[in-house]
């Protein structure tokens, strides 16, 4: 290729292609982690026979490496301009230069030298990319169940609904297909027959979980009492985490079937090969905000419940920051939970801080109006900062605001008094 460095995207992740030399001092340069793609990338998106052999003998000294899009390395894909196709959903380019230093930019259909100007060999380049993007999700949902101890199994045991209890042994059944898939390198007729069934399952499982969160969120709704609230919120905070164990372990399961998927349509229908894969993508991301609008209600109505909570804060001392604890509580936990599937969550965060800067504003007014519980606002003041800090970013005013002025129409209540 004569130093150039072949790049593909396909809005999940960028693949670098090219020498080993060239794609190590290019990633190095742009400072972007990657994963080594090994040997099968190449077997992957060259299939079998005369040509891939021919193209391979080429390409055996060249090395893939795969990067997981971020908003740093989404701007590169920006930065270079890769030209996206129509047909396919890629973008793709090829760069021109010596040991990774970029020259100049050439489109795939101008660079004969390229395999991937070949449509079967895109199309099954795709195809493996996406699956990396989902397997990398899959890895990140283990982690994050058992970061938080969360033994999804056991949950869904607990419940008495026949659908739940119906997914452990689909997350067998798709757990044994992915063995068998790994070991032959593709999904046959057999494998399919066990898993197709599957996804009716994981859907009703994650309708239900959806609707628990939603019903959580409708309780939190009817209660107007600080006391009650108090209750609900804390309440809230054990179910959240076990409802969103249960949806990350549908996801992950969907994404499995997925990758499955992707490798039957290659087994049975190559030229169907693309067209399903961007159907997959669009119903993953369908799935997603699904889950996103649930979430962010769940959100809306914790929010709610700490605005009632700090308005109220002198009246009930004790009460109300148990609300801003337990909420802070589901809201990092629900932030967590967006940052493993790859749903945008900025809003989760700021939500976090200012509830944390609305009880310190009360915190505030106790100490300047002598309220004997002010070792407990300051307390809760310390908690909750500790808390957001640990989750993230950006300081919002809204509720922060609501206390100054409840602050300002305090003293001139105190003012007149005097």
């Amino acid at each position: 290729m004569d130093n150039g460095i072949q790049l593909i995207s396909d809005g999940d992740g960028l693949t670098v292609i090219g020498n080993a030399k060239d794609v190590d001092a290019f990633l190095v340069s742009e400072g972007l982690p990657s994963k080594d793609l090994g040997p099968r990338w190449l077997r992957s998106v060259l299939g079998t026979g005369a040509a891939a052999a021919e193209a391979g003998s080429e390409m055996a000294a060249h090395s893939a490496r795969w990067v997981k899009l971020t908003p740093k390395s989404a701007r590169l894909v920006q930065k270079y301009g890769l030209r996206e196709n129509a047909k396919t959903g890629l973008s793709t380019g090829v760069f021109k230069g010596q040991k990774g230093q970029i020259r100049g930019f050439v489109e795939f259909a101008h660079a004969p030298r390229s395999f991937l100007s070949n449509p079967a060999n895109l199309a099954n380049a795709g195809k493996f990319m996406a699956q990396l993007a989902m397997q990398q999700t899959m890895d990140e949902i283990t982690d994050y169940l058992a970061a938080i101890d969360k033994k999804v199994d056991d949950i869904l045991r607990a419940q008495k609904d026949a659908v739940l209890a119906r997914m452990i042994g689909v997350g067998f059944v798709i757990e044994e297909a992915l063995t068998i898939r790994d070991a032959r390198g593709r999904v046959d007729e057999v494998t399919w027959s066990k898993v197709h069934s599957a996804p009716t399952v994981i859907a009703e499982t994650q309708a239900y979980a959806l609707r628990q969160l939603d019903a959580l969120a409708e309780n939190l709704e009817r209660r107007t009492k600080v006391g009650d609230l108090a209750t609900a919120v804390k309440e809230a905070e054990a179910a959240v985490g076990e409802w969103l164990a249960v949806l990350a372990r549908c996801h992950q399961l969907q994404d499995a079937m997925a990758v499955l998927e992707l490798d039957r349509v290659l087994d049975a229908s190559p030229e169907e090969l693309n067209g399903h894969r961007l159907g997959l993508k669009a119903a993953r991301q369908n799935r997603l905000d699904h889950i996103s609008r649930s979430t962010e209600r769940l959100l809306a109505r914790m929010n709610a419940a700490v605005g009632t909570a700090n308005a109220k804060v002198l009246l009930h001392p004790t009460a109300s920051p148990a609300v801003v604890r337990s909420s802070n509580q589901v809201a990092t936990g629900v932030h967590d939970f967006h940052v493993r599937l790859g749903i945008e969550s900025d809003g989760d965060s700021s939500e976090a801080r200012r509830w944390t800067e609305a009880a310190l504003e009360v915190r505030d007014k106790a100490m300047e109006t002598g309220v004997k519980w002010v070792g407990v606002a300051l307390s809760l003041g310390n908690e909750t900062l500790d808390r957001a800090n640990s989750v993230k970013n950006k300081l919002s005013s809204g509720i922060a605001e609501r206390a100054r002025r409840l602050r300002g129409s305090d003293e001139q209540g105190d003012k007149k008094g005097e």
